[in-house]
C-alpha cells in the first residue's frame, strides 16, 4: 500500500500550507468569535497529529524526532492550551509516513491504548503494528504487543482504537495475503480488514476477518452508537470499485460490510483518502471524499438507526476538493466537515463547512490559506464545548511542525 502513498505525495493530492502565527491568543479573542491559534508542545520536525476526545478534554498525539529515530508523544488540552508533552515510547526503526500515523486514545478514564508502526528485518514496506495499554490514564504503559499474529513481511496499518465491552477494540488494514503472487484474482493477494479486542490485562479475543478485500491505504474509523461499534472504511471490489462501507458489531460479531453510498468510484490504485464517522446515540454521520464519474466531491450521509441504513448523500463540496476529510458532530445534529480544497496553480486551502441532515449548507470557511511551501497531513477535527479544535501538519523551510487552532462555532 505504501508505494501508493509515495506516489500520492508527489501527485494531485499533495497539499501546500503556511501558518500565520504559532502563539496562543488571549481569552478575549474567544469572546469575539475569532479563531485562536494554539501553540503545540511538539518539536520542529513533528508530524502525524491525531486528535481524540478524552481525559475530560482532548488528547493530541504526534510523531517527533528523537535522536536517530522517532518518539510517540501526547498532550492534553487544559483550559484552552496544550499541556506539557509526555512520551509514550521511542525507537530507531519505525515506519513513519504522513498518512498512517500513531494514536494515543483514552478508551475510558483510566484505560488508554496506543499504537505505532515498526519495521521488520526484511525492510522496505514490511513492518508490524505495535500496541500498548495503560491502566493509569497514560502515566505508564504495558510491554508492546502485536495485535496481528501472522508474522508475514507485509503491511498492516491504519489502525483505529475504540472502546468495546470494557476493553480496547482495534481494527486495522491487514496485508498478510500480499505474500501471494498477484494474479487476476485480486482478492487472493489484496488488503483485508481485521479486528480484535483486548482487556486491560492484555488477554484478547481471536483476530477476526471483517472484510476480505479493501482499499490498500485509506484511513479507517469507528464510532460508538447506541447499538455498539460501527466501523467505516474504503472497500475494494474485484472490479476496482472503491466505495465507502460500514460494518456493525452486533452480538459479538462484525456484520458483512454494506455500502454507505454507491458512488461507483472505479480507480485502479488507492487514493489514500479515508472516511470519518461520528455518532450520538442512534444518530450516525459518515463523511468522505469520492471521485466517482470523474466528479470529485466531499459528501456526508446520515443514519438514524445506528448505521443500518443511510440517507442519500449530501454534497458538502464539489469545488475541486482534494479530500482528507475530518468532521465533528454538533449537539443539534449538524456536521462540521473539514477538507482540502484545490485552489489551482499548485496551491490549496484547508476548508470548513457546516451541513445539516436536511442539506442546508453554511458558508465555506478557510481555516488555512495555501502558501508556496509543501506540507502533507490528514487534518484532525473535534468538538470541545462551544468550539472546534483542529490540528494539522505544516511545513516551513523543509521542516514539519504541528499547527492547532480553536474555532468558535459561531463563525460557521
Amino acid at each position: 500500500m505504501n508505494q501508493q502513498i509515495v506516489k500520492h505525495i508527489h501527485g494531485l493530492l499533495v497539499l501546500i500550507f503556511g501558518l500565520a502565527g504559532c502563539g496562543n491568543e488571549t481569552a478575549s479573542d474567544k469572546a469575539t468569535g475569532e479563531v485562536r491559534l494554539l501553540a503545540t508542545p511538539a518539536a520542529i520536525g513533528s508530524m502525524g497529529p491525531n486528535l481524540v476526545p478524552g481525559a475530560g478534554s482532548a488528547v493530541l498525539s504526534w510523531i517527533e524526532p528523537s535522536g536517530d529515530g522517532s518518539a510517540l508523544r501526547y498532550s492534553v488540552l487544559d483550559d484552552g492550551a496544550w499541556g506539557a508533552p509526555r512520551t509514550v515510547t521511542s525507537g530507531e526503526n519505525w515506519f513513519v509516513n504522513w498518512a498512517d500515523f500513531p494514536a494515543v486514545v483514552p478508551v475510558s478514564e483510566s484505560l488508554w491504548a496506543t499504537h505505532w508502526l515498526v519495521r521488520r528485518e526484511a525492510g522496505g514496506y514490511a513492518y508490524d503494528i505495535f500496541a500498548a495499554i495503560s491502566v493509569d490514564a497514560g502515566a505508564t504503559w504495558s510491554e508492546p504487543f502485536n495485535p496481528h499474529t501472522d508474522g508475514t513481511d507485509t503491511e498492516p496499518g491504519f489502525v483505529t482504537i475504540f472502546p468495546n465491552d470494557g476493553g480496547v477494540g482495534m481494527i486495522w488494514l491487514d496485508g498478510r495475503k500480499m505474500v501471494n503472487d498477484v494474479t487476476d484474482d485480486v482478492a487472493a493477494s489484496g488488503m483485508t480488514l481485521r479486528a480484535e479486542t483486548f482487556a486491560a490485562e492484555l488477554t484478547s479475543t481471536s483476530e477476526v476477518l471483517v472484510d476480505d478485500l479493501t482499499c490498500d491505504c485509506c484511513q479507517t474509523d469507528v464510532a460508538i452508537t447506541a447499538d455498539g461499534p460501527v466501523a467505516v472504511y474504503r472497500d475494494r471490489s474485484v472490479n476496482e470499485i472503491r466505495d465507502i462501507y460500514v460494518s456493525r458489531f452486533v452480538a459479538g460479531r462484525w456484520q458483512e460490510g454494506q455500502a454507505v453510498s454507491n458512488d461507483n468510484w472505479e480507480i485502479p490504485g488507492c487514493p489514500v483518502n479515508g472516511p470519518v464517522i461520528r455518532a450520538t446515540g442512534s444518530d450516525v454521520v459518515v463523511a468522505w471524499f469520492s471521485a466517482g464519474d470523474d466528479r470529485p466531491r466531499v459528501q456526508a450521509a446520515w443514519s438514524a438507526d445506528s448505521g443500518k441504513s443511510f440517507s442519500t448523500p449530501i454534497e458538502v463540496s464539489t469545488d475541486q476538493p482534494l479530500g482528507h476529510v475530518g468532521s465533528a458532530l454538533l449537539p443539534n445534529g449538524d456536521l462540521v466537515v473539514s477538507w482540502h480544497h484545490n485552489t489551482g496553480g499548485g496551491t490549496a486551502e484547508l476548508n470548513l463547512r457546516r451541513v445539516s441532515a436536511s442539506g442546508e449548507l453554511g458558508d465555506v470557511y478557510v481555516l488555512q490559506e495555501a502558501a508556496d511551501i509543501f506540507a502533507f497531513s490528514v487534518p484532525q477535527l473535534l468538538l470541545q464545548g462551544d468550539e472546534l479544535i483542529a490540528s494539522w501538519t505544516s511545513k516551513i523551510d523543509d521542516e514539519y511542525y504541528l499547527s492547532s487552532a480553536a474555532i468558535p462555532l459561531g463563525i460557521l
